[in-house]
């Protein structure tokens, strides 16, 4: 078992220090000053090896290392790397867009960032979370917005506060995708559907709420089947990458973790 999670961390080192050195990103580094403990390239490669591996707390990741620095200097240094994670994380929804099917899915889901019975003493998102209802019940936290391909393909995505407008964050994240785009009936609106169309390249097919009466044609029923594509990557985020959470006590300590989680899946 632990041969195979060494071989699963330097797997996961290799692709990093790849994806560094290809963006040329060392020229950006802090030459002054006191040797960081753990590299950047180190600190990315366990933050992604914490969420491949599901390990649900910061001290447990620490408690498997044999790293000489404090567990402080060690979240600190998972923590900082956030901007590094947004870059690399940009560089892959690009060659994703190159070569992206037609078809496209773009739907959003819930990012609690604690408990319902502890939002109102939650302080640490609270500059960015807000209250918001789903079919599961109310939620207090942010939006996770992303659009696939019919591959299962993530070629975008936004965080946003809970209460924010699907059907505008909508136009704003896929304005350079082009295609044909399925979304729910959450995103109903004929002001969509017409801002979003562009002639021969791209236009949005909103599945119909149950209780209205639209035909459908056999192309319509096809799209309307594949739609769980995109409620896939939420599942997988969420069930196997460790995407929610409620434990980080900074800003920073929950970016790293949603763009750990969502860098994690996308290259597993």
């Amino acid at each position: 078992m632990f041969k195979k999670t060494l071989t699963l961390y330097s797997n996961i080192k290799d692709k990093v220090a790849s994806l560094y050195r290809h963006l040329n990103l060392h020229r950006h580094e802090n030459t002054k000053g006191r040797k960081l403990k753990i590299s950047i390239i180190d600190s990315i490669a366990l933050a992604l090896f914490k969420q491949s591996r599901k390990i649900l707390t910061k001290k447990s990741l620490f408690g498997m290392t044999d790293l000489v620095c404090s567990y402080k200097t060690f979240v600190e240094s998972l923590n900082r790397v956030g901007k590094v994670l947004a870059i690399f994380i940009g560089v892959i929804l690009s060659v994703n867009r190159k070569s992206s099917h037609q078809v496209k899915h773009t739907d959003s889901t819930d990012i609690p960032v604690c408990l319902v019975k502890n939002a109102r003493h939650h302080k640490t998102m609270s500059a960015v979370s807000s209250w918001s209802k789903t079919g599961k019940g109310w939620f207090y936290g942010l939006k996770l917005h992303l659009t696939s391909d019919l591959n299962g393909k993530i070629l975008a995505l936004q965080f946003t506060s809970a209460n924010s407008n699907d059907r505008k964050i909508c136009r704003q994240m896929n304005d350079k995708l082009r295609g044909l785009f399925v979304a729910d009936a959450g995103y109903i609106s004929e002001e969509l559907e017409r801002e979003f169309f562009v002639e021969n390249e791209r236009a949005i097919f909103i599945i119909p709420r149950a209780n209205m009466k639209k035909l459908a044609t056999a192309f319509d029923v096809w799209l309307i089947n594949t739609r769980m594509k995109v409620e896939i990557n939420f599942r997988n985020l969420k069930l196997f990458f460790g995407l929610l959470t409620s434990l980080p006590r900074s800003v920073d300590g929950y970016l790293a973790n949603y763009l750990s989680s969502i860098l994690a899946y996308m290259i597993a």
